[in-house]
């Protein structure tokens, strides 16, 4: 069969490639407008869900309930068996009350820690409260001047960590460690005020001081006024004025209450500022407050940006106002104690027993249970001039003997936010609880003639006018007897820049 046959054969034929018709296309539904809008409802609502989820997602990732930290039990170094009171550190917890310790570090006077702050977060009733501690409250630490804000600056020369050996020094001073570690450098301030907008507010004095060894120019007039960024520094830095008159620098002025004037100063401020950053906070502001939170806040690791993000939910969602914030100051006294190291008399504030106890179970206690007298640690000082503490025991033993008479004031400074009530303080008020552990060095011993406290070695490093960590060790000096106070010599001592 040829291949012209082949082709035309049966079998051949199927092999032939068919040709398909075209293919109909389905007629498009008549839809009615009704329904055409039903559909485009349904598609919209559909990619709405899915944004929606995508945006919860999102949001479980990006804000986060904080957790409640292990606290650290400074009992542990205690010697084995030792029994002890001192700060709360377990117990049942008020819900949602967590509770901060926050240090204002100034980069501009050397790293001092002169503001310190404790506060609490009520969620349920969204009441935010502030404890400012004073830069001179009398803390119980072994060496010679022991103002509260010494420790930071000390803590090096007893191996311990700055801000972590202050938060175990607080939690002495208010019965229980805080949660969280808050630290921010003051420019932070001054930052937040040019993010969002000049602050209005009455400057209480004519502030004029000038240090170029800080690069420290404060000018400012008494009076309402905008301040911005750089005036907000120089505001919350003042204490003093100062002024060359017949070729010497002359320092006067200053709050008639010292310290504690400067702190109503700067919580007057703060409120202020917070007040205008809730009525100017806006979307587009949010990376700039942003970027001052990164710049200038280290939360020590316990708190992340996640965290901080579920804090400013609950209180957007919470309603917290104004009204519901509420600063206030330890309830203290004035007192003045000779210094060994210095060779004068220093200016302090104790603690008053009753009402710190009051004020801190009322506002910041985040247990259900009252915290009681025999688990704070507040320093006393007696009439001959020795210190005692309401834990029965003095860490500096060489303070605890008689020196001669104290001078004190019978004034004391209470709240400044809410107020509360208050009872007398009980100054000779002591316990019989077991010292606190301390990782002090090993005891040395001196001269008759010139006593040495035995937790303070002779190598350590003594406060001086300007302290650096650097400082070199200076020989305790002997003790003068029936020393008196005299307000012409200029109160010196660790972190209590800028030294007139």
């Amino acid at each position: 069969m040829n291949p012209e046959e082949k082709k035309n054969s049966h079998g051949g034929a199927r092999l032939v490639k068919q040709q398909k018709p075209p293919k109909q296309k389905k007629p498009k539904p008549n839809r009615t407008p009704k329904e055409k809008a039903l559909r485009i409802a349904f598609i919209v609502l559909t990619v709405i869900a899915a944004l929606i989820v995508i945006v919860f997602v999102a949001y479980k990732l990006l804000v986060v309930k904080p957790e409640i930290p292990n606290v650290v039990d400074p009992n542990t170094e205690a010697s084995p068996g030792m029994e002890m009171n001192g700060p709360k550190l377990s117990g049942d917890r008020k819900e949602e009350f967590y509770t901060f310790l926050v240090v204002g570090r100034d980069t501009g006077g050397g790293g001092n820690t002169d503001t310190i702050m404790v506060m609490s977060y009520d969620i349920p009733n969204q009441q935010l409260n502030v404890l400012n501690i004073p830069r001179d409250t009398m803390v119980n630490v072994p060496w010679d001047v022991k103002k509260v804000n010494s420790i930071y600056n000390w803590a090096a020369n007893y191996d311990k960590d700055g801000i972590d050996y202050l938060k175990e020094e607080i939690s002495y001073l208010i019965g229980f460690q805080p949660d969280f570690t808050v630290v921010v450098e003051w420019e932070a301030v001054g930052e937040l005020v040019d993010a969002i907008g000049p602050v209005w507010f009455d400057v209480p004095y004519d502030m004029n001081y000038d240090d170029g060894t800080q690069d420290l120019y404060i000018h400012l007039e008494a009076g309402p006024q905008e301040i911005d960024g750089d005036e907000a520094m120089q505001l919350l830095r003042w204490r003093k004025n100062n002024k060359i008159e017949n070729g010497k620098l002359v320092v006067y002025g200053g709050y008639p209450n010292g310290d504690l004037g400067r702190i109503q100063t700067q919580q007057d401020f703060l409120k202020t500022v917070i007040e205008t950053c809730l009525n100017n906070l806006t979307v587009d502001k949010i990376p700039a407050l942003a970027q001052v939170f990164f710049n200038n806040v280290d939360t020590r690791g316990t708190l992340t940006v996640n965290n901080i993000a579920w804090f400013a939910q609950e209180a957007i969602l919470g309603g917290l106002s104004m009204d519901n914030v509420n600063f206030m100051t330890l309830p203290c006294e004035g007192a003045w104690v000779y210094s060994r190291t210095v060779g004068n008399k220093q200016s302090y504030v104790t603690p008053i027993p009753d009402e710190t106890l009051e004020m801190v179970n009322t506002y910041f206690n985040p247990y259900l249970e009252d915290i009681e007298l025999n688990e704070l640690d507040l320093m006393i000082v007696n009439e001959d001039g020795s210190l005692s503490s309401t834990s029965g025991h003095v860490e500096d033993t060489y303070a605890a003997k008689p020196q001669g008479g104290s001078s004190s004031s019978s004034g004391s400074s209470s709240s400044s936010g809410s107020g509360s009530s208050s009872s007398s303080g009980n100054s000779g008020t002591t316990s019989t609880s077991t010292p606190k552990p301390s990782s002090t060095p090993a005891a040395s011993t001196a001269p008759s003639a010139t006593p040495t406290p035995v937790n303070t070695p002779a190598a350590t490093p003594t406060p001086e006018a300007t302290p650096t960590p650097e400082a070199t060790p200076t020989p305790a000096p002997t003790p003068v007897s029936t020393p008196q106070p005299d307000p012409t010599v200029p109160e010196v001592g660790p972190g209590m820049e800028p030294v007139e």
